[in-house]
């Protein structure tokens, strides 16, 4: 029950700092260099037709009417048109959310297996040469840059080996995969097209080793870090000494302390990934979140602007409230 009413205090928190998220995002992307009318109209556009469409886009009226009238219609579920495609802003980014959710989300996955995993285990031998392989993966891993790392993957599993599919999307249109969620591999076993499953999980290969690789770095430095300190703990070295078996020493006394700090971690590089995938997106032609945010912010388009950075800021504030609930369950001394 406290952990319910924590998360549901929380929760209420959340309208206050989505409004102040959507003033400032509004006030920003009207004071970035360019005009979105022109990027629309033809070079041959007269002043009427400027005049007509900044009408037709609501950018006539005074900022503070735009805003109003933004909220409203936000209230109401509808994020608005794009200057560029004339879509709805909702549909486009529901056509596309759910593949860049996949592609971090198995990336995360993977990265905390591994990295918990490999973390306990270095900092049960520490000093031995599992606990040096670990140091150095994280030392590399913040040295070197997502688009340098995914390009070498490409030129070795794609170019050299042949191991991988193309660079050029998330299935082949041979399969036949009818979309359903946006998530290829979701879609594939909803539809049961094994075909499109082994197709889609080629695809998503690369660009997920390239984003676990990079995440992977940090966490498994926090997880080795936190395992050591507890080891030094009284309370582990009171275990050990009075002789409890070493499954429940690992479980009970290292595993759960060690994972406490974790969630916050985890929550911040998650959301960090929803809008820093891009490069890793545009390398491998992923048509996701990202890519679809940066052709907005090339062209003003700025129902879509505003659509990512609200999305992003709901996926924060929830995936931050996620972690403060699981630290709590993990770590009793926690206050809620």
């Amino acid at each position: 029950m406290r952990l319910a009413r924590y998360a549901g205090r929380r929760l209420l928190l959340l309208l206050p700092v989505l409004v102040g998220v959507s003033i400032l995002t509004f006030l920003l992307v009207r004071v970035l260099p360019g005009d979105p009318v022109r990027t629309v109209l033809p070079q041959s556009a007269t002043e009427a037709d400027v005049a007509a469409a900044r009408e037709r886009f609501g950018l006539d009226a005074p900022l503070p009417v735009q805003y109003l009238i933004y909220l409203r219609n936000v209230a109401t579920g509808d994020l608005g048109t794009s200057f560029q495609s004339g879509q709805d802003v909702g549909v486009e980014m529901g056509e596309r959310i759910g593949a860049t959710i996949e592609l971090i989300g198995y990336a995360m996955i993977i990265a905390l297996l591994v990295a918990t995993v490999i973390g306990v285990a270095a900092a049960l031998r520490r000093g031995g040469l599992l606990d040096k392989g670990a140091r150095l993966v994280g030392i590399a891993g913040n040295a070197i840059p997502e688009f340098v790392l995914g390009l070498i993957l490409i030129i070795v599993f794609y170019g050299s080996l042949s191991w991988a599919p193309a660079p050029d999307g998330r299935v082949d249109g041979s399969t036949g995969l009818v979309p359903i969620t946006g998530a290829s591999t979701f879609d594939a076993v909803l539809g049961g097209n094994l075909p499109a499953l082994g197709s889609a999980l080629a695809h998503l290969a690369l660009p997920v080793t390239t984003l676990a690789l990079v995440v992977l770095a940090p966490l498994l430095n926090t997880v080795r870090s936190g395992a050591v300190s507890v080891m030094d703990s009284d309370a582990y070295i009171c275990a050990v000494a009075h002789g409890l078996p070493r499954r429940t020493v690992i479980k009970r006394y290292l595993a759960r302390p060690t994972l406490a700090g974790l969630p916050t971690l985890t929550a911040l590089i998650f959301g960090n990934l929803i809008g820093g995938a891009v490069l890793v997106e545009t390398m491998f032609s992923w048509q996701g979140l990202g890519q679809w945010a940066l052709k907005g912010l090339v062209t003003r388009d700025y129902p879509v602007i505003q659509t990512f950075v609200l999305v992003t800021a709901v996926a924060y504030l929830l995936l931050f409230l996620i972690a403060d609930v699981v630290q709590a369950w993990l770590d009793p001394r926690v206050k809620i």
